[in-house]
């Protein structure tokens, strides 16, 4: 008798991801095998074309039939979300941590009453979903219920998640669904000043996604795509990050190099004496996300080289070949490295790609709006590489473009003091994040036996 096992897909937008993974016996987490293909979408195509073919590949590998596919999406852009907040240092800035932890890219932030400027620039930006919040349980309401009436009369038709003032939420419910809006009421993002919550907001963005998101990026006809999804894949990858964490191998770091963005996933330990010195504003977001839309291997490697020039990691005159051979990348985003040559090309882009998505992610930031406070990744101990340029690495290279993770000192953001280095050679954190939920002991074992050392 074959053990059960469970199919994950990831699908990306340019890759669609398959694990075949035992969820049940005396070896949950084994995994049984994984494939990746093209991604089919597009005029004229459907997504469930690639996903099928991805599913079948691994089916045959595996033997027997599958318990559940189940899957996780990116394609089409992933989460588009917009936040709509009352006072931008305090609320509007929890909300937009809130989506960038719900694996959404965060397109727009505004603060204040909205007015006819205000919804044209949000509706500009195309969002998926409006995160409405505003005000601390108790506190002002007005704000909250004026830019709800201006969202219901004006705004995108798109779904909104209300996530403020719990004095206001019945109301400013009524007010967008009488004007026939999707929305989805949750707790308070910031229920007092200085504390964060963002699980409720999390999984009402996630549910938005499936309910009412997927079906609206053309990528597919009929509901059956939609009832495979579980939520956006950068959601479920932060899932499988904590669920890593929480397996006692301490602080995680996941660095994603993609083709079109670089994403850092962190869950840190909460350190009491940091928390207590940011309460006055907002907390830490100690499990969280960043996405950065200009750092790419592909479609946005232009946007390495300008954002590495202006990190002053390289000299103007060392910058104009690679500008060229990042320009041939963005028009050929489907180009293979064939060299040695174009394989070192991706390597310093990859590694200039991640040195900035870090020092993004991790240091503080003070601006005339606020000060953001940094992470300290000091006391992270496991590292996780993602993307096709550490998959496809040779060791060396490998460990030469992953040494920014414990050598950038010049930074301005705690790097690291002896991490252990490992490669998803095989995509299996996204896997793991589909499984945390209701097969917690096979996304463990999936973890641990699939991550790959570096050196």
């Amino acid at each position: 008798m074959t053990p059960e096992y469970v199919v994950c897909v990831d699908t990306g937008s340019t890759f669609t991801k398959a694990a075949a993974v035992l969820v049940d016996g005396p070896e949950p987490g084994r995994l049984l095998a994984t494939t990746s293909v093209p991604t089919t979408v597009g005029p004229g195509r459907d997504v469930l074309t690639g996903l099928d073919a991805a599913v079948a590949e691994v089916v045959e590998e595996a033997g027997g039939a599958p318990r559940e596919v189940r899957a996780c999406s990116s394609a089409g852009g992933g989460l588009r979300l917009a936040v709509v907040g009352y006072e931008r240092v305090v609320t509007a800035e929890a909300g937009a941590r809130v989506g960038l932890s719900a694996g959404a890219k965060v397109v727009h932030v505004s603060s204040g009453p909205l007015d006819r400027d205000g919804i044209t620039a949000l509706r500009a930006d195309r969002p998926d979903v409006v995160l409405l919040v505003g005000g601390t349980d108790g506190g002002d309401v007005e704000v909250l219920r004026h830019n709800a009436e201006r969202l219901a009369r004006s705004g995108p038709a798109v779904p909104y998640v209300v996530g403020g003032n719990s004095d206001a939420r019945e109301d400013v419910t009524a007010v967008l669904a009488r004007r026939h809006r999707t929305v989805v009421p949750c707790a308070n993002v910031l229920p007092r000043i200085g504390v964060l919550d963002p699980l409720p907001a999390r999984a009402a963005i996630r549910d938005v996604f499936v309910r009412h998101v997927i079906g609206g990026k053309g990528l597919t006809r009929g509901p059956r795509f939609a009832s495979l999804v579980r939520g956006a894949t950068p959601d479920l990858v932060l899932t499988g990050v904590e669920l890593l964490a929480d397996t006692g191998v301490g602080d995680v770091l996941l660095v994603d190099v993609g083709g079109a963005t670089t994403d850092v996933y962190s869950a840190l330990t909460p350190d009491a004496e940091e928390a207590e010195l940011h309460r006055e504003v907002v907390e830490v977001l100690w499990r969280g996300r960043t996405v950065e839309g200009d750092l790419g291997m592909r479609w946005s490697a232009p946007g390495v080289v300008a954002a590495a020039l202006a990190e002053r990691l390289l000299e103007p005159d060392a910058a104009a070949p690679l500008e060229e051979a990042a320009r041939r990348r963005h028009d050929d985003p489907g180009l293979l490295p064939a060299t040695d040559a174009e394989r070192e090309v991706d390597a310093v882009l990859a590694r200039l790609a991640l040195t900035v998505a870090l020092r993004r992610h991790a240091r503080p930031v003070d601006t005339a709006e606020g000060h953001t406070p940094g992470r300290d990744l000091s006391r992270v101990s496991l590292v996780v590489a993602s993307g096709g340029v550490f998959r496809h690495a040779d060791p060396e290279r490998l460990a030469e473009v992953l040494a920014p993770v414990g050598t950038d000192h010049a930074g301005g953001w705690r790097v690291p003091r002896s991490p252990r280095l490992t490669v998803d050679q095989r995509y299996v954190v996204a896997a793991a994040g589909l499984l945390a939920e209701d097969h917690p002991e096979a996304a463990a074992g999936l973890l641990r036996g699939a991550l790959v050392e570096v050196g």
